[in-house]
Order: structure tokens, then sequence, then C-alpha cells
């Protein structure tokens, strides 16, 4: 498992600390059977999650309201592990501790616009 201070990538997603959490933002309720939130969908089903109780997890909000896929932000109430559901070659589980951060969702440019990144 993997610690880290400032900043901190796990595939296609990279995890920044901040000092506070912006105002366009919205909670996300919305958890898994397993009672985590997923941080960043995979194509293949494999994604990235944490566990609710310990975190409060948000999304931003475009100007329009829908909720941005590029970014998200984490409260932190007590240490978690971010993990990645992958039974083979996955990313390392990341410690995360208290406090707040932003959530990055790696993309890539086409012809057509900014697309996620497949992980």
């Amino acid at each position: 498992m993997r610690n880290f201070e400032k900043q901190a990538a796990q595939g296609d997603i990279l995890i920044t600390r901040i000092g506070e959490l912006p105002a366009n933002i919205v909670e996300e309720t919305k958890t898994t059977a397993n009672g985590d939130f997923v941080v960043a969908h995979s194509e293949t089903g494999h994604h990235h999650v944490i566990a609710a109780p310990d975190v409060n997890y948000f999304y931003a909000a475009n100007d329009d309201g829908a909720k941005n896929e590029f970014v998200s932000y984490l409260k932190v109430k007590k240490d978690t592990v971010l993990r990645h559901l992958r039974g083979f070659d996955t990313h390392e589980p990341i410690n995360i501790s208290k406090g707040l951060y932003k959530i990055n969702r790696q993309r890539e440019y086409t012809a057509e616009g900014f697309r996620k990144a497949a992980d």
C-alpha cells in the first residue's frame, strides 16, 4: 500500500490534497452494494472505490448544473484506502489520510472534444 503527502495517481485518476472545497460541488449519496463510493468508473467494470462511511464524496457541477465527469472531491473523515477492483494487474491501493482532496480523471483530446482516458 502506498502513502502520499500532496499528490498520488492510481491508473487514470490523480488525487491532490487541497485546503478547502470549492462552492460548485454537489454531494453524492449513491453507493455500491458494498457501501463504497465509485471514485472513477472503469469501462471494464474494474472501478476505483473508497469506503463510504469514511468519506463525503462530491462531484463538480458544470455551469448548467450537470455532473462534471472529470472532477470530484473527497472529505475524508478518517484514514481510509482507495482500492482498484480488479483481481489481476491491479493498481496498488493508496492510503488516504483525513483531509480534503480533489480528484481529476485523466482525459484525452479527440476531434470530437475531450473524452475519458481508458484505464
